[in-house]
Formats: C-alpha cells, sequence, structure tokens
C-alpha cells in the first residue's frame, strides 16, 4: 500500500473526533490487489442516526477523505447490514478516492428502526436520506448512487423521483423486479427464495451469526425442499418464520395484486440520470440487467453496460478490481467531471469461450438468427423438419428431480460446470451437432421454440445451450424455464426465453441442447398435476415428449455493419 497522502494527518472543519475505518474493513482492503491507489485516508462516523418519513431511525456510517476542500456524496443503502464486506468495499474504498460515503441499514435491519418489508419502503425512506443530507454541512450538493443486488434496487427506488442532487448511479448486479426473481412463468425459483431469505434475514446482524445460518440452510437444504408441503418448510432452516418470504413464494402470479409497485421499470423508462450497468452471464439478475439496459437506452438516458464471466456472487469476488474500476470511473466522470477513465464505447463484454473482452456500440449487437433442429439418434442439425412427429421422451419422477447443475444461482455452485453427468440421466435429452469446421460467435438472446407433450398435462420445460470440447466435456452457456399447462397429453409450441451470451464455439466443438422437464432445487418440482407446488401433498411422475418441429435459435454475429 503507498505511503499516506500528505493530507492525511488534515482534518476537514466540519468532522467531529472520527476514528479510522474499522479494522475489519481495513483488513479486508488489504487482501485485494489490482485496485488503484488511494488518494486520501478515511475517516469514519459511525451510528449517525437518520429520520425516515415516520419518524423511524435509520442508522448511518459516514465515511469521509480526511482532507481539505468538497467531495462529492455516494448513498449505500443495505439490508444486509453496515459490516463486512460494505464497510470495505464501498466506505473505505470509495472514502479513499475522494468521495463522502454515507452507507446505511434498511428498516428494520442493522439495527434500523421499524420492520422490513421487502421492497415497500424503500422510495419514501430514500428521499428522507436525501433530506438529511442537504442539511449535512459537508454535502456538497452532488450526489450519486452505488450498489449491488437489492442495494440496486433502492436505487431504482430512489430514481422513481429522483432528487436534483442526483447525478449518477452505479448498479452492480441489480435488482427492479422482485417477482422476477423468485418466478420464472410461474415456476418458483425455490433456491433463490431460500437464500434470499438467508441473507435478508441473517447477514445484518453480522459475520458470525450469518455463517452459522448459512451452514444450516447447506445441511437442511435437501430436507426443505423436498417437503411435502414446501409451505413453511424452510422455518427450520432459516430459524424461524419469515412473514414475507412467505408472501413471495405464494403470489407465483406477476398480475397479482401482492405485487403492485414491486417492479420498478418506471424510472429506466425515464431517466435522465447517467447509469452505468454491470452485471456477469451467469448473474440470477443478468436478465434484468439487459432489460434496465434497454429502457434506459429507448429513453435516451446516458448508459454503460459491463458484462463479465462472473455469477451474482463471484463478479464482487474475482471480478472485483473491474467492477470497482468500471464503477469508480463512471462515477467520477459523472461526479468529478473527470471523464480521463471511460471507455469510448457504450458496452464491454466477457466473450467465453475466447475468453476475452469485446467493446461494443450496444447490445444486443446486429446477428444473424441462426437455427439448429432435433433429429433422431441425438443429433442437432441445421435442416429443418419436414413433418410434427415424435422425436423422442423421457419420464419425469417428481421423487428423483432432475438436479440443477451450474448456471445462475445464488450458491457456491453457480456458473459454468461439466454437465457430462447430468445428461448420463435417462430423464434429461441431448442433441449435438458436428464437430464445427471454424469458431462460431454467439452475441445475443437466445430462445427455444419446443413442441411438446406431457401425458397428465402439467410439466415444465428445461431448456439449456452447452459447449462440447474434443474430450467430451459439456459445459453450460445459458438455459431458460417454462411452464406446460396444456391440461391434456396433446403437443404445444412452447417458447422459451434462454437468457443471452456472449460465447465463442471453437473450431473442433460442438453444439448442444439439453432438454429435461426441471433443474431442482434451483426451480421447485413440478407435481406434474397442476397443483402448486408451495402447496402440493401428491407427486405424480410425467412422460414429457417432444416433436420434431421444435429448433434452438442463436445469435450468430454477424459483424461489423
Amino acid at each position: 500500500m503507498p505511503s499516506p497522502m500528505p493530507d492525511a494527518a488534515l482534518g476537514p472543519p466540519w468532522a467531529p473526533p472520527a476514528g479510522k475505518p474499522p479494522l475489519s474493513a481495513r483488513l479486508l482492503r488489504a487482501t485485494w490487489r489490482g485496485l488503484p491507489a488511494r488518494r486520501h485516508e478515511a475517516g469514519w462516523e459511525p451510528g449517525l442516526v437518520v429520520p425516515a418519513a415516520d419518524g423511524s431511525p435509520l442508522l448511518t456510517d459516514h465515511y469521509f477523505p480526511r482532507a481539505e476542500g468538497d467531495f462529492p456524496t455516494l448513498l449505500v443503502r443495505s439490508p444486509y447490514g453496515r459490516g463486512l464486506p460494505w464497510s470495505a468495499m464501498y466506505g473505505l474504498l470509495l472514502a479513499e478516492q475522494g468521495f463522502h460515503v454515507v452507507l446505511q441499514s434498511c428498516r428494520g435491519t442493522g439495527g434500523s428502526g421499524g420492520a422490513f418489508d421487502l421492497w415497500r419502503n424503500e422510495a419514501a425512506d430514500g428521499r428522507a436520506t436525501v433530506s438529511w443530507l442537504r442539511e449535512q454541512p459537508w454535502f456538497d450538493g452532488t450526489l450519486g448512487t452505488v450498489g449491488p443486488s437489492y442495494l440496486g434496487y433502492v436505487q431504482w427506488a430512489l430514481a422513481l423521483d429522483p432528487p436534483p442532487e442526483l447525478k449518477a448511479m452505479v448498479v452492480q448486479v441489480g435488482l427492479h423486479d422482485p417477482h422476477a426473481l423468485f418466478h420464472t412463468d410461474g415456476a418458483l425459483r425455490l433456491e433463490n427464495a431460500l437464500v434470499v431469505g438467508l441473507g435478508m434475514t441473517h447477514q445484518h446482524r453480522g459475520t458470525a451469526p450469518f455463517l452459522r445460518a448459512a451452514l444450516r440452510l447447506r445441511r437442511r437444504l435437501r430436507a426443505v425442499t423436498t417437503a411435502q408441503p414446501l409451505r413453511g418448510a424452510y422455518a427450520s432452516a432459516l430459524g424461524g418464520e419469515v412473514p414475507w418470504l412467505d408472501e413471495v413464494m405464494t403470489h407465483p402470479d406477476a398480475e397479482d395484486a401482492y405485487w403492485r409497485g414491486a417492479a420498478l421499470t418506471e424510472p429506466a423508462e425515464r431517466l435522465g440520470v447517467p447509469t452505468s450497468l454491470i452485471t456477469g452471464w451467469h448473474d440470477v439478475l443478468v436478465d434484468q440487467t439487459f432489460a434496465q439496459y434497454d429502457r434506459l437506452r429507448r429513453a435516451g438516458c446516458e448508459t454503460a453496460l459491463l458484462v463479465g464471466p462472473w455469477t451474482h456472487a463471484s463478479a464482487l469476488q474475482q471480478g472485483w478490481p473491474e467492477v470497482f474500476a468500471e464503477s469508480l470511473a463512471w462515477l467520477r466522470a459523472h461526479l468529478c467531471a473527470d471523464p480521463s477513465g471511460l471507455r469510448s464505447t457504450a458496452v464491454r463484454v466477457h466473450v467465453g469461450g475466447e475468453n476475452a473482452w469485446r467493446d461494443l456500440d450496444d447490445w444486443p449487437p446486429a446477428a444473424d438468427a441462426t437455427s439448429w433442429y432435433p433429429a433422431p439418434g441425438g443429433q442437432l442439425t441445421r435442416q429443418a423438419p419436414t413433418d410434427r412427429a415424435p422425436l423422442a421422451s423421457f419420464r419425469y419422477d417428481p421423487a428423483d428431480p432432475t438436479p440443477s447443475l451450474g448456471g445462475p444461482l445464488l450458491s457456491r455452485t453457480a456458473g459454468p460446470r461439466d454437465n457430462r453427468a447430468l445428461e448420463a440421466r435417462a430423464d434429461v435429452l441431448t442433441f449435438t451437432g458436428p464437430p464445427l469446421a471454424e469458431p462460431v460467435d454467439v452475441l445475443g438472446p437466445v430462445s427455444a421454440r419446443l413442441s411438446v407433450s406431457a401425458d397428465t398435462g402439467h410439466a415444465d420445460v428445461f431448456t439449456r445451450l452447452c459447449d462440447v470440447d474434443p474430450q467430451g466435456r459439456s459445459v453450460n452457456v445459458c438455459d431458460g424455464l417454462g411452464r406446460l399447462r396444456t391440461g391434456g397429453p396433446a403437443p404445444a409450441q412452447v417458447t422459451l426465453p434462454m437468457s443471452a451470451t456472449a460465447h465463442r464455439f471453437a473450431a473442433g466443438h460442438r453444439i448442444r441442447w439439453q432438454i429435461s422437464a426441471g433443474a431442482h432445487p434451483r426451480y421447485a418440482r413440478n407435481p406434474g398435476t397442476g397443483e402448486s407446488p408451495v402447496d402440493a401433498t401428491a407427486f405424480v411422475p410425467v412422460r414429457v415428449t417432444l416433436h420434431t418441429d421444435s429448433a434452438l435459435t442463436l445469435p450468430y454475429d454477424s459483424g461489423p455493419t
């Protein structure tokens, strides 16, 4: 670490006797490599009380550069406490770079008053915090926001009615639609729900309690996710009932009145605040980030997008040097009038398979939609079928559900994985193309059109794109799930979005399309009866049949236009 800056001994004239940032934050900061050198020593005012609109005390820590002069302010509001890792990643690091950082615990968490209620209070509490900021002698009238996951949601909540001081936002692996975090086409994203419940319930209580709770959930995960019924089964793993978790698990319909006001799509449709978006290809919120980017661009808002080879967690771990550099450059450009760190293009993506970064003018780039079709013998071909005949079938048994493997998860098993053991199961179909004569770049949204039937009329369909190397290793690239609701055995056409990718299939590799009827416990088991997966106590096996008039559509990179 470089020697202290010359201004390190100086304290701003307004500052009370404030100590150094917490030792835990300084120790964590010392473990990071590849970060920019600090510009200032940081000071710390812990435990400030900010009154919410209803008077509830919102506990807040203030980090600041120990130097003379005016500095812009960053607001970071979190339901996960104000300790590690947030104290180091946002409080300490950004104060060292010349920002006041206001790190606040959302109501009902981290010692703040009131009761936490997922999403419902964030807009009002954010506005109240900005009102408090205006009264602080160190606030110079220039405000930015930054943060990941739910810390991104609170930024969108503030942007519902953006204060005039708000000049920049940095949303890292960020949420704007809680319903989509918990449900996909009526299917409960079970593992997401449990991990979010764990974080919201325990992380703000400190590192040790959170780790104990995480270990308890890991030990009891199978028992909880296979309980009949699912409703309430999580309590033994999470240490008690979590009322908001019961609510989100039992309201699968996005149009239900319960979700009214939850999805913050409106701010991005009219926002004028320059906004940087950061995500990873295996982030559980990657599709939400792409939706945010699309709305901001259509609104004419200045926007940047960074997509790395990360999961939700690894973006803030292995990817932290890139994420921090991107965030800092955006904040300096728009809060400090220093655009020197900005790149020349709006979009930068990491291309899997090629293991290289690529700068683009927009997302998605121009592409040629190319279809691949399943054929007898597990082949994947470019030749379209001439009929609509049954092609292959398998039996899905909820008592032995097809397991989830890798992909966009919140757990440590997320990301690219070797799928060969999964694909050896009798309840998984694979269709594989011939070895490629030359590299194929796939950039953009991937989708599948399936002609499929289920003998009970009720089943889920999980579809995945994989890259098979010459040694036979099959690695997941992107995937998607949809629900079949025919009420009978007649085939139905189901179009499934499979997220998006930037991936190079190298020469000699093969493109594989994987199809099954679930990915448990990523998604709750479909009982096969049409009953709610949360309340079902009876599960029946389902025979799923794929028909020839199905297709996998890939966006082949068409190159410069």
